[in-house]
């Protein structure tokens, strides 16, 4: 029987708990040379990425078959995303777009070593062929309106946008709300007492 690990109060498998102490221990190495995470969340990463990261593969509709992290950096939330899916969603194929040369090599390395079902795209966002998406994340990547103009571009039609976002939430949305046109559900973040995650559908402009 598949022994039971808690991260944050989620449970994961056995092997989902060894990907991510192997994530972590790439993301040490890495952050030594490059800057994948800030220096100072380093002792903090299980709970500010990684379960941080977990809760947004937990909010996505259970049978997504594509999935697209932007500006992915350290790996936050799409590598978290793909670790998951290995064991709970393994249909799910998820592509990783990071224009920043070093960041993608850290993203391939660990794809690589941790024998994920993971694409990564070393280009920027705008350059990008739309790449239909069922989901489409972004972390702490651009304002509101900005990513709503990233996944027009990258999100199939029937699919959702699943955005982290701080206490100016209101605001960006109420901005947004001037350029497009979108259904959203707010939902409480589980590692900011400060912060919710919005998903997002039926985006059009105005």
């Amino acid at each position: 029987m598949t022994s039971e690990y808690s991260l944050a109060g989620r449970v994961v498998s056995r092997e989902t708990w060894d990907r991510l102490k192997a994530l972590e221990g790439l993301l040490r190495k890495w952050t030594k040379a490059i800057n994948l995470v800030s220096p100072g969340t380093l002792d903090t990463i299980w709970t500010r990425h990684f379960a941080d990261s977990a809760q947004i593969f937990d909010m996505a509709p259970d049978r997504a078959r594509s999935w697209a992290d932007l500006g992915s950096g350290g790996g936050f939330p799409g590598l978290v995303v793909a670790i998951l899916a290995k064991d709970e969603s393994p249909g799910l194929s998820v592509t990783l777009v990071e224009s920043d040369q070093r960041k993608a090599a850290f993203l391939m390395t660990a794809a690589r070593t941790l024998d994920l079902r993971v694409t990564v795209i070393a280009d920027r966002i705008e350059s990008v062929a739309p790449l239909g998406a069922k989901v489409l994340s972004a972390r702490a990547l651009a304002p509101l309106d900005v990513l709503l103009g990233y996944a027009e571009r990258h999100l199939n039609r029937a699919g959702v946008a699943i955005f982290p976002k701080g206490a100016t939430v209101d605001d960006e949305l109420a901005h947004a709300l001037e350029h497009w046109r979108f259904s959203y559900q707010k939902e409480p973040s589980r590692t900011d007492a400060a912060g919710v995650v919005l998903i997002i559908g039926g985006i059009t402009r105005v």
